[in-house]
């Protein structure tokens, strides 16, 4: 398959989603052929976390996620692995520097090197108000990929065809630690509000296979906000940044000084790079803050769920509550370095709060964290 990130598409069309400020309404151009390659997006090797998007409003945040590279199938079991690639894309431990790593690619369409799908699902009668698609991956693996591509990739909607998305705010780019580490993002929110939910295709996110110590990693995100009358009333925020997480190390993700009922609900997603399945120490935890008739009381909570152990949330999942989460394909249980998790908070709200503060910890893993949001109900 071809290795260039802007092939012609098909039809010979290519419709550039050209975005140039954070609440900025998307602008879609289409072209007869592909566009001459526009200059790379600025980057830079440490983005802290800031705040992106804020509402109150009934509603929530929901999100689509897959990654764009897996283990290689027929491989034999590495001699650093417990297991073969198929058992551990099914749930088995397993990291991808122990495996030679390959594209995921799932459309069909010999012009493009990866791509996977996801389904944004959203509750009937919502209206879109905020959609914003990060991604990332390694550079340097077997191969070594081009940074100047880091700001591009390919995105269709359900039933549409591929649109070119670039990055509209400064691209995390860091070599460290044996990896070629990056993140980019662009708003989306006009192709999204346009398009019906369902399964949103991804495709050229710039990464490399091969098999390396650091191993191969990258995948995407779309994290849409919605307005929703059935809803109840939320505060809503979404926050990301490009920091790197190391052994001992951590990373404030996000606060919100705001006053929260007792027994309020909400949500909280982490989106992060080569967390590996199995290598412990790596903590989100949530400190709540509340006023008391004695001063003020704080109560520090670690995030958990099934899917994600409280000592191992970086564990290449892509997971959320529910019993019938949202489709992806394909849709592996191991990801192999890649994390988009969404955990409940009620155990951590049912007190209420003042403040919140949310902080992604590491004592062994070496990891990278891109974005973080948070839909926490606003009154009962």
């Amino acid at each position: 398959m071809r290795d260039s990130l802007l092939p012609p598409l098909r039809h010979g069309a290519v419709t550039a989603l050209a975005l140039a400020g954070i609440l900025a309404p998307a602008a879609l151009a289409a072209a007869s052929a592909a566009p001459p390659s526009p200059s790379p997006s600025p980057e830079a090797g440490r983005i802290p976390f800031t705040e992106r998007y804020q509402a109150l409003q009934h509603g929530g945040i929901v999100r689509a996620a897959n990654t764009s590279i897996t283990c290689r199938a027929d491989q034999p079991v590495p001699a650093t692995a417990t297991a073969a690639c198929p058992a551990v894309r099914s749930g088995g431990t397993g990291v991808n520097g122990a495996f030679d790593m390959t594209y995921i690619d799932v459309d069909q369409d010999p012009n493009t090197y990866n791509s996977s799908r996801a389904e944004v699902r959203l509750p009937e009668g919502s209206r879109v108000s905020y959609a914003r698609l990060y991604w990332g991956g390694n550079l340097r693996v077997g191969e070594q990929k081009p940074p100047k591509d880091n700001g591009r990739v390919l995105i269709a909607e359900p039933g549409g065809e591929y649109k070119e998305v670039l990055a509209d705010t400064v691209v995390g780019h860091r070599v460290a630690n044996g990896a070629d580490a990056f993140q980019a993002s662009a708003d989306v929110t006009e192709l999204v509000r346009d398009s019906k939910p369902g399964l949103y295709t991804v495709a050229q996110v710039n990464v490399a296979k091969g098999t390396s110590p650091a191993g191969a990693w990258g995948g995407w995100t779309l994290v849409v906000a919605y307005e929703n009358p059935a809803d109840p009333l939320r505060r809503l925020s979404l926050w990301d940044g490009f920091e790197e997480l190391t052994p001992t190390g951590e990373v404030d993700l996000g606060k919100i000084a705001r006053r929260l009922p007792t027994g309020a609900g909400g949500r909280a997603g982490l989106v992060a790079y080569d967390g590996d399945r199995g290598v412990s120490g790596d903590t989100l935890r949530l400190t709540t803050t509340r006023a008391t008739a004695h001063g003020e009381r704080t109560a520090v909570t670690s995030l958990t769920d099934p899917a994600d152990p409280v000592d191992d949330v970086l564990n290449s999942t892509i997971s959320q509550p529910g019993e019938t989460p949202p489709d992806r394909v394909p849709a592996y249980a191991n990801t192999l370095g890649y994390d988009s998790d969404v955990f409940d908070l009620a155990r951590a709200l049912r007190d209420g709060g003042d403040r919140l503060a949310f902080r992604l910890t590491s004592r062994q893993d070496t990891a990278w964290a891109g974005a973080f949001f948070v839909a926490v109900d606003a009154q009962r």
